[in-house]
């Protein structure tokens, strides 16, 4: 594997898959959502879930990230999950609109705060999905309510997975103030900050780019087993 994939890289590749591969910003979006959420089935079956109902939190930022976080929800409930989102900071991008309206429609609940009283996220949901934040944010600069939903995250018992970069890390410099999840989902390659990740479950989730991208960027990925869109480090 590749070492470091820097947050420069990231979006350089990203702008070639738009520009010069003519993928869609929502086909990215779409397949990175359904490929998280087959990484969460394959860590957390429903059969092995604690508690009865088969309940997920997902918290989506307003960023790219989020809309990662409301496609990973929709393909969660198809297979048979219950999530639950919290997207306090909606986006005004059409797409985004348009992913919102189809958890709306599939009957996915939408919160309208996040309890700060952590024990109550702890007993409803079996797991969290951080969506909160990606490649594209200054952590230098966190704003509210991200700070609050940071602290409360921190302080969480259930695991957590997060998308691409646990949420208050540096994309380079790795954990400062950032959580500590269970599972990491990493897009197309793994960024430099996940050299610090200590959780049980790092994926990747890059099956889809084209190979002249991956020798391009030297990206190295491992061999994705069978059909599979994700693979496990």
């Amino acid at each position: 594997m590749s070492f470091p994939f820097s947050k420069q890289e990231a979006e350089a590749l990203e702008a070639e898959l738009l520009e010069d591969y003519r993928f869609g910003k929502q086909q990215l979006i779409e397949i990175l959502g359904h490929s998280c959420a087959t990484a969460v089935t394959k860590v957390y079956p429903l059969k092995t879930l604690p508690k009865k109902q088969p309940t997920i939190l997902i918290i989506c930022g307003p960023e790219q990230n989020g809309a990662i976080g409301l496609v990973c929800a929709r393909n969660l409930r198809a297979f048979d999950y219950e999530p639950t989102i919290f997207y306090p900071k909606k986006s005004i991008d059409t797409v985004y609109k348009d992913l919102t309206i189809q958890c709306e429609k599939m009957d996915i609940p939408f919160l309208s705060y996040l309890p700060t009283e952590v024990q109550l996220i702890n007993d409803a949901y079996n797991l969290v999905v951080d969506a909160v934040l990606g490649v594209e944010e200054d952590i230098g600069e966190l704003k509210e309510p991200w700070a609050t939903i940071l602290a409360t995250l921190k302080q969480i018992k259930i695991p957590i997975i997060s998308l691409d970069i646990p949420s208050g890390w540096d994309v380079e410099a790795g954990e400062s103030e950032g959580i500590n999840p269970e599972v990491l989902i990493s897009f197309s390659a793994p960024k430099a900050c996940a050299i610090h990740f200590s959780g049980k479950h790092h994926f990747i989730a890059g099956r889809f780019l084209p190979y002249d991208i991956q020798k391009k960027f030297e990206l190295n990925l491992p061999k994705y087993p069978g059909t599979e869109c994700v693979v496990e480090l």
